[in-house]
């Protein structure tokens, strides 16, 4: 519960390794998540030093892309700068780990009924996966940052990584170099609604 409400989203590291054992315990975390029909449909590639910067690189040119007009995402430009920020954010961060549904293939590409409810439901589980990550990691004194701005850069990151499966995100690890204060969360009254209770 400690790790629930103290978490918080890390924009500046340290420049100082992760010990590949705390990585694996952060790992072994995410794969412990439920999943529906326990498909387990999440894949992790950790990425650090030469092939994290290749990464990244991937990552800019498709933010360049995107700013030059290029766009995959034309209704969501309002993001690129945000997602600029972000790029940054990774740069500092000594370990990426990118996060792929090994059940679903690009969200660019059509889907049927049945395959966008898998979908969903995979995405879920992911989500759960990365929770999971998440609140190890700031257990073992790791901070983190949930990515969804590799979006865009889908087209530009998937080839890099030279996969068919779907790419959902990424997070950021590295010891944190700050101590942000909570940001606000809805009150509970605005949120919840009671039936039958």
């Amino acid at each position: 519960m400690q790790s629930i409400y103290h978490r918080r989203s890390i924009r500046k590291f340290q420049n100082k390794n992760i010990p590949k054992d705390i990585l694996e315990q952060i790992l072994n975390a995410g794969r412990a998540a439920p999943s529906a029909k326990n498909r387990q449909p999440w894949k992790y590639i950790v990425f650090g030093g030469i092939q994290k910067q290749e990464l990244l690189n991937a990552m800019a040119s498709g933010l360049q892309r995107e700013e030059q007009g290029r766009t995959d995402l034309p209704k969501s430009r309002y993001g690129l700068p945000d997602a600029r920020n972000t790029l940054n954010c990774m740069q500092q961060a000594p370990i990426i780990i990118v996060v792929l549904n090994t059940n679903a293939k690009s969200p660019f590409l059509p889907a049927d009924n049945d395959e966008r409810i898998a979908e969903l439901c995979d995405t879920l589980s992911i989500g759960a996966s990365i929770e999971n990550m998440l609140l190890a990691a700031q257990e073992l004194g790791i901070g983190t940052l949930w990515i969804a701005n590799t979006c865009f850069a889908y087209q530009e990151l998937v080839s890099y990584l030279q996969t068919q499966h779907q790419l959902v995100g990424a997070v950021a690890l590295g010891y944190p170099d700050e101590t942000p204060p909570q940001r606000p969360r809805k009150p509970l009254e605005d949120i919840v609604e009671y039936r039958g209770v």
